[in-house]
C-alpha cells in the first residue's frame, strides 16, 4: 500500500471515529431531554398552572402576632417529610468565569442569597443558591440565573419576593453582601448543597403557603423549609437543561416602589391635634347638641372644674346689681371699715 493510500485510510478512520462520537453525543443529548419532557408531562396540570403564583413571598415576622407564628409552625410540622430517596441535580457549570455573563449571573444570585437569606446560617444561604440553580436546569423555569431570579419581577406576583416588593431599594449591608457574593460564586463554580437535593421551592417557617401541601417536603434549614416537585418532575433526570448562554439583568422601575410607599404613607391616619372640650369620644347618653362642646369632663387633662364666687368675679357683676337696685348681701366687708 502506497503512502498516499495509508494517509487516506487514516483520514477515513479518523472521520469514522469522529462521526461515531458525534452520533453518541448527539444521541445522549436527545435522550435526557426526551426522558425529562416525559417526566414533566406527568406534573399535575393544576400544579403546572399554579407555578407562576408559587412565590417565596412571606409576611414579615415582625408583622405577625405570636399566635399566628405558633400556629404556622405547628401546621408546617404536621406536613410529613417526603419519603423518596434524596437526589441531586448535579454540579452547575457552563458560564465562563472571566465573562460579563458570569459577573451578571453572580450579581443576580448574590441578590437572591442576600435579600432572601441574609440572616440565615451559611447552610441556609447555600440552600437558597442551590434552589435558584436547580430551577435554571429544570424545564419549568428560565434557563439563566437572572431569568430565574427575576421571573415575574414586573408582575403582581413574582417568584422571589424581593424583586417585586421594593426590597431592592434598600442598600445591602456591606459585610452581609460580601458573604452573599462568596456563596453565589461558590455555587456558580460548581459547589453543591446536597441537603436540599432537587428542591425548587422554599418558604419561611412562620407562614404556610397553599402550595406547601402539593409538593414534596425535603428538609428545613434555618428558618426555611425546602420542597421538590412530586413524582418524576422532581427526579434528577428532569434537571437536564444547560445554561442559556447569556445573562441579562433587567431594568427595575424603582419609581413604582417609591410611589407605592408614598401612597401607603398617605393612607396612614394622622392623630388630630388636641382641642379642649373635644377630646372625649361621643357617647349615646350625652344630652347636648352636636355643636355643644360642653358636657363630660376630660379627666385626663390637668385642669379641673371650679365655680368661682360670682361676688368676687368682677366689677361688672357688681355694677349690674347696683343698676338693678339690688343689694350685695354676700359682699365681704373691707378690713379698714371693721371696728
Amino acid at each position: 500500500m502506497s503512502k498516499a493510500q495509508v494517509t487516506n485510510v487514516r483520514r477515513m478512520g479518523a472521520l469514522a471515529v469522529l462521526a461515531i462520537a458525534c452520533l453518541l453525543v448527539g444521541t445522549s443529548s436527545f435522550l435526557a431531554p426526551a426522558e425529562s419532557a416525559k417526566a414533566m408531562a406527568k406534573l399535575d396540570p393544576e400544579l403546572q398552572q399554579g407555578l407562576a403564583t408559587m412565590t417565596t413571598a412571606a409576611v414579615s415576622e415582625d408583622a405577625l402576632i405570636a399566635e399566628d407564628i405558633d400556629s404556622a409552625r405547628s401546621r408546617n410540622l404536621a406536613i410529613p417529610m417526603m419519603q423518596a430517596r434524596l437526589e441531586n441535580a448535579g454540579r452547575f457549570s457552563g458560564i465562563p468565569l472571566a465573562s460579563a455573563s458570569y459577573r451578571t449571573a453572580s450579581q443576580c444570585l448574590a441578590q437572591a442569597v442576600y435579600y432572601e437569606a441574609a440572616l440565615e446560617p451559611e447552610a441556609g444561604q447555600r440552600a437558597v443558591a442551590q434552589v435558584v440553580l436547580n430551577r435554571v436546569r429544570h424545564p419549568a423555569y428560565p434557563n439563566s440565573v437572572c431569568g430565574v431570579v427575576y421571573q415575574g419581577y414586573s408582575q403582581r406576583v413574582c417568584q422571589f419576593s424581593f424583586t417585586c416588593d421594593g426590597a431592592l431599594t434598600r442598600t445591602p449591608q456591606a459585610n452581609l453582601w460580601k458573604r452573599a457574593q462568596a456563596v453565589a460564586n461558590d455555587a456558580l463554580s460548581g459547589r453543591v448543597m446536597p441537603d436540599v437535593g432537587t428542591a425548587t421551592h422554599y418558604h419561611a417557617d412562620y407562614v404556610v403557603p397553599k402550595w406547601a401541601y402539593t409538593l414534596g417536603k425535603i428538609t428545613k434549614i434555618g428558618r426555611h423549609i425546602f420542597y421538590r416537585f412530586p413524582g418524576s418532575p422532581g427526579r434528577s433526570a428532569s434537571f437536564y437543561r444547560g445554561w442559556s448562554g447569556r445573562e441579562i439583568l433587567p431594568s427595575i422601575d424603582f419609581d413604582r416602589f417609591r410611589l407605592a410607599a408614598s401612597q401607603q404613607d398617605d393612607a396612614v391616619s394622622i392623630e388630630p391635634a388636641y382641642t379642649p372640650g373635644l377630646t372625649v369620644e361621643p357617647d349615646v347618653k350625652d344630652r347636648h347638641a352636636v355643636a355643644d362642646v360642653g358636657g363630660r369632663i376630660d379627666t385626663t387633662k390637668t385642669w379641673r372644674l371650679s365655680i368661682p364666687d360670682p361676688v368676687q368675679l368682677s366689677a361688672g357683676y357688681r355694677s349690674t346689681l347696683e343698676g338693678q337696685g339690688e343689694t350685695q348681701p354676700h359682699q365681704i366687708p373691707n378690713e379698714e371699715t371693721q371696728p
